[in-house]
């Protein structure tokens, strides 16, 4: 008994440890992973992260032990079921969910097993004798003998995801060695100082935050200026709605101040600030002008000699 209480104080201490000294926690499914990927997960996750296994049961009674001076641990509570453990973590929480999921392994398909995926056998030849025949017909799979063998010749699915691989199933897809699943550690639930959200939250990118973040600001600044009631989104706007509406004033009236003052001269006197306007013209209608002086040249020219010529025959 004494040994019993020693090793539980021992676990909650070294739960409480790596609490105070990791800010993110992953809490991952252990389900069909062996003690040799638990090793190997360590060791890649080494100076980076610390796996920590434990009754569920001992995990729930040590958190809900440090809710006194922690309340934001409870929300590790709810996800504390099933085959779980966690993974204590400092840095980047990407970098340690790729190391976490990257470790597969390929396993055969067992009896009673639920498939993670679907499985399917692919079309071709299995190399296996005529006399089996019988047991692929039992179970759908459409063959032929060619050449003295089974020919599969076309694909199938043999089991749908969720379902519970049968015996006959397993026992084909081991005379085929299909390993069709692979096992490894799962996330179920990321939790970062003080909050916990589902892993695919870490899939989101800094320029979705963003436009979700001005879309919002954009949607409160306007039920802020349509209810008229200010919020920090809506003041910007609010100031430059009064100043045009002072400005309309100003310029009605004849209140007035220094900032103010062009604006009224510029209605007042709008040839004088179009000066710019006409000299652009003035300057593209330069080549016209010299053309049609020229061709005005001509033309006297052309009646000067013709003058001429008529005297000489008068």
């Amino acid at each position: 008994m004494g040994g019993r209480s020693a090793n539980k104080a021992g676990y909650f201490d070294k739960l409480k440890g790596l609490l105070e000294e990791y800010k993110s926690i992953f809490i991952v499914s252990v389900d069909n992973v062996s003690s040799q990927q638990m090793h190997e997960i360590r060791h890649t996750l080494r100076g980076e992260g610390v796996v920590l296994m434990g009754k569920n049961t001992m995990v729930r009674r040590a958190v809900k032990g440090f809710l006194g001076d922690n309340p934001e641990y409870e929300r590790l509570l709810p996800f504390v079921k099933g085959n779980v453990g966690f993974v204590f973590t400092n840095a980047d929480l990407k970098v340690i969910r790729d190391k976490i999921l990257a470790n597969k392994v390929a396993a055969p398909a067992r009896a009673g097993a639920v498939a993670p995926a679907d499985v399917f056998i692919p079309a071709g030849n299995t190399g296996m004798e005529p006399g089996k025949t019988s047991f692929f017909q039992a179970l759908g799979v459409p063959t032929k003998i060619a050449r003295g063998t089974i020919e599969i010749t076309a694909d199938l699915k043999l089991v749908e995801a969720g379902s519970k691989v049968g015996a006959s199933e397993a026992t084909l897809l081991n005379m085929l060695n299909i390993s069709p699943f692979t096992y490894g550690m799962g996330i179920s639930q990321v939790y970062d100082q003080g909050n916990a959200f589902p892993p695919s939250v870490l899939d989101i990118e800094e320029s979705q935050l963003l436009k979700a973040l001005s879309s919002a600001i954009t949607a409160i600044a306007c039920i802020s200026l349509a209810a008229n009631f200010p919020t920090l989104p809506s003041v910007v706007h609010s100031v430059i709605n009064a100043y045009k509406k002072v400005l309309a004033v100003a310029v009605e009236t004849e209140y007035s101040w220094p900032e103010i003052e062009e604006l009224k001269d510029r209605i007042a006197n709008p040839d004088a600030y179009a000066s710019a306007g006409p000299a652009a013209g003035a300057t593209d209608s330069a080549p016209v002008a010299e053309a049609e002086e020229e061709k005005k040249e001509e033309s006297e020219a052309e009646e000067s000699g013709d003058e001429g010529f008529g005297g000489l025959f008068d």
